[in-house]
């Protein structure tokens, strides 16, 4: 059970004089010894842990298997052994790569190093040619490491590692190769559809023809928020009349729906139908005011004289055309009708209704309550956000929310997702299979951890819920997400828990590496402790979509994103400079 020779090994001679020798197989771990580590050696490159060796037996069978750790070993004659134990990735027969390591028969015949044609082999025949996507290359050689396109999009995919690693640039890398992807030799655009949630400014520089928003040029229509939108944009949390007050935002903002849309039979309050806020502003004053006969509570005494309604819907209908002058309370007698005040004028409502003006009036908040939001419709939203221009098309959406005021981030991130998930759903109930589907969506989700965290605040509950339903039932509408996080140990776990690629870069945090690891669908064993020492750029990438796990290098994207290091001292040494002070407290103060 051992090998030696001069045989050439990925592009480097392998020397005569070493034994190796198996000397132990389990389920998930082979280990052997070498008696001489120099000569011992992978692309003439000392050995490293993720390098490739090679396990044969005698059925012509050669199992795969990447290093995971080493042990230094005194044998009887004084001399040092050195124990590698390493992890199997799968069996070479023939042309065919089986993913596992149960096909090798025991006892082993020798270990060696892996041929470079093997590891070739192995990657290059795991995915048919009009299906590969490359990004990376073999950390250790210079090795395409091609994954399996449809698999990698189809499923959702995690993206994680600490500042500096490189995690940016391999999400421009990504979508930069996905959308120069082309099936065939035709002009313009292929059919890819990215939408970006750019938390710091970054991707702009990565593509310079993307369709991109900020809240200079953001339009949404207030009118699509749901329930819990609504009522974390209106109510304040921990308010002990919440439940009246949400009781009656639902049902005014329901009857204000359906003045607007008389042709629609069916309206609810989570119906996207347009209805006016100012009206519903003007409701809410007037029933804080209103006064009435205290023993009709449907003839209601405004300043100019009584006014008897029919029915409860009548006198809400009116109150949204204006805010009206009431009458004065009076005790009843003999000759005059008491008059008293109504339900909501004790002051319950009166923090919801200072709230809601509040947001009204902010300039900041005009691209959710503007007059450019009343008026667009439904169509023209989703147009814009999925890049659909009337003079020119755009493959990527950057949706730049790093000025979006952080009271209204969660629900803004939370209706443009809802948004996507829906027009997904929509859309592929108007295919006829999954293969004529027309729009598939990838929605990047950049720093997720700052607005899907793991958290049961308010603040959260409404962009979390639409991440986490995207997660769930996403794919099955062709909308998959890709998350990308430096602290993926805040993330919400049903999030991640749904990712089934992963491109695990270098973490630092233990409560990082701990995370990620519990949450890899392949156990990587010792190899995932390299987390925290591998070099910018360098990756281990696992999943549905490679054929094994693997630490790559991450092919430089071009142009970049934003996001490069400042270079501190190089600029420190530089003669003194003047600061624009007025410029940017403009800016600060004009947000």
């Amino acid at each position: 059970m051992h090998g030696n020779g001069n045989t050439n090994y990925l592009g480097g001679i392998m020397p005569n004089d070493f034994q190796a020798e198996v000397i132990a197989v389990y389920p998930n771990k082979v280990k052997f010894k070498v008696d001489n580590l120099e000569n011992f050696q992978v692309a003439e490159q000392r050995l490293r842990i993720g390098s490739f060796v090679e396990v044969a037996d005698n059925d012509n069978a050669k199992l795969l298997a990447a290093i995971e750790n080493f042990s230094i070993v005194i044998n009887e004659k004084n001399e040092r052994d050195y124990v590698i134990e390493a992890k199997p990735l799968g069996t070479i027969k023939g042309d065919e790569f089986i993913r596992g390591g149960d096909e090798l028969a025991i006892p082993p015949k020798s270990v060696k190093p892996a041929k470079m044609e093997d590891i070739q082999k192995v990657y290059e025949t795991s995915i048919k040619p009009n299906k590969k996507f490359t990004i990376a290359k073999l950390a250790r050689v210079d090795i395409e490491v091609p994954l399996d396109g449809d698999k990698f999009f189809n499923k959702h995919i995690a993206i994680v590692g600490a500042t500096g690693s490189g995690k940016s640039h391999t999400v421009a890398k990504i979508i930069q190769i996905a959308i120069a992807e082309k099936d065939g030799n035709y002009e313009g655009l292929n059919n890819s559809h990215i939408v970006i949630f750019d938390i710091h400014s970054e991707y702009q520089s990565a593509f310079s023809k993307s369709n991109y928003i900020d809240v200079s040029n953001l339009v949404l229509p207030y009118w699509l928020f749901n329930s819990d939108e609504l009522e974390e944009l209106f109510l304040e949390s921990g308010d002990f009349n919440n439940y009246n007050q949400a009781s009656l935002l639902r049902n005014v903002i329901t009857a204000n729906k359906r003045i607007h849309n008389p042709g629609i039979k069916k309206v609810f309050f989570d119906s996207p139908l347009p209805f006016d806020i100012k009206e519903v502003q003007n409701c809410l004053v007037n029933l804080s005011n209103e006064t009435r006969n205290s023993d009709d509570s449907l003839e209601i005494q405004f300043s100019s004289g009584a006014i008897k309604f029919s029915t409860e819907k009548d006198k809400i209908d009116k109150y949204f055309e204006d805010v009206f002058e009431f009458g004065t309370t009076q005790r009843a007698s003999k000759d005059k009708v008491g008059i008293s005040h109504g339900p909501y004028a004790d002051g319950s409502i009166d923090k919801f209704i200072a709230r809601l003006a509040e947001k009204l009036s902010q300039d900041r908040l005009q691209f959710l309550f503007g007059e450019k939001s009343k008026e667009t419709t439904f169509e023209a939203a989703l147009q814009t956000i999925l890049g659909f221009k009337e003079t020119s098309n755009s493959n990527v959406t950057i949706l730049d929310v790093s000025a979006v005021p952080f009271e209204v981030m969660s629900i803004t991130i939370s209706l443009i997702t809802r948004m996507l998930f829906e027009f997904g759903y929509y859309l592929k109930k108007e295919c006829s299979t999954s293969a004529n589907h027309t729009t598939p969506l990838l929605l990047v989700y950049e720093e997720a951890h700052k607005y899907a965290p793991k958290s049961t605040l308010a603040r959260y509950r409404s962009s979390l819920n639409a991440i986490e339903r995207l997660a769930k039932e996403g794919r099955k509408y062709g909308v998959t997400l890709l998350i990308a996080s430096q602290r993926p140990s805040e993330i919400s776990e049903t999030i991640f828990s749904q990712c089934n690629n992963f491109i695990a870069m270098r973490l630092t945090n233990p409560d990082d590496q701990n995370y990620v690891k519990r949450l890899l669908p392949d156990s990587l064993g010792d190899l995932t402790d390299t987390l925290p020492t591998l070099k910018s750029g360098e990756a281990i990438m696992i999943g549905d979509a490679i054929v094994m796990p693997s630490i790559v290098v991450i092919d430089r994207c071009n142009p970049e994103p934003s996001s490069s290091d400042i270079p501190y001292l190089t600029i420190w040494k530089k003669e003194w400079m003047k600061v624009a002070f007025e410029k940017i407290a403009n800016k600060w103060q004009n947000k």
